[in-house]
């Protein structure tokens, strides 16, 4: 057997916040939506992927605290998308961890932005090469395990 991710479900406490957070960011597109009051959701995605699915079925702020969800990363080709998408990220007010593009680690190319959503959802938006031109955040761990 092979496995690929397919898309990834997240809980949001306010759809339409959201839904219009993550398609000004990373520029999806809406594939489907339901305006019942009892049953909100939105499927995101781009290029004909389904990627993401926003569940309006939470109240309050991600708890970091508990077992689940560490973060969601997504891949951009370059750092030049990445640096887009903190300008967006900028602009929307969002919580900016590491104040812009850093490496996942001392002496690697790879690195992006971390961020989070509207409700604390941490976020990476990365490039494989490119990011190097910090310092890692901190030296002895991956900048993305401890944002």
């Amino acid at each position: 057997m092979t496995f690929q991710t397919g898309h990834v479900g997240l809980n949001v406490s306010d759809l339409d916040r959201s839904r219009d957070f993550y398609l000004k960011i990373f520029g999806f597109e809406v594939f489907g939506e339901s305006a019942d009051p009892d049953r909100r959701y939105a499927f995101l995605g781009s290029d004909g992927n389904l990627l993401l699915t926003l569940w309006q079925q939470s109240e309050g702020r991600f708890a970091t605290g508990v077992p689940g969800l560490h973060h969601l990363s997504f891949q951009v080709p370059d750092i030049e998308a990445v640096r887009r998408a903190e300008t967006v990220i900028r602009e929307l007010g969002a919580t900016l961890h590491h104040d812009g593009v850093v490496p996942h680690g001392e002496g690697a190319s790879s690195g992006g932005v971390f961020f989070e959503d509207p409700d604390g959802i941490r976020l990476e938006i990365f490039a494989p090469s490119g990011a190097d031109e910090r310092p890692a955040p901190t030296a002895s761990a991956p900048t993305c395990g401890f944002f």
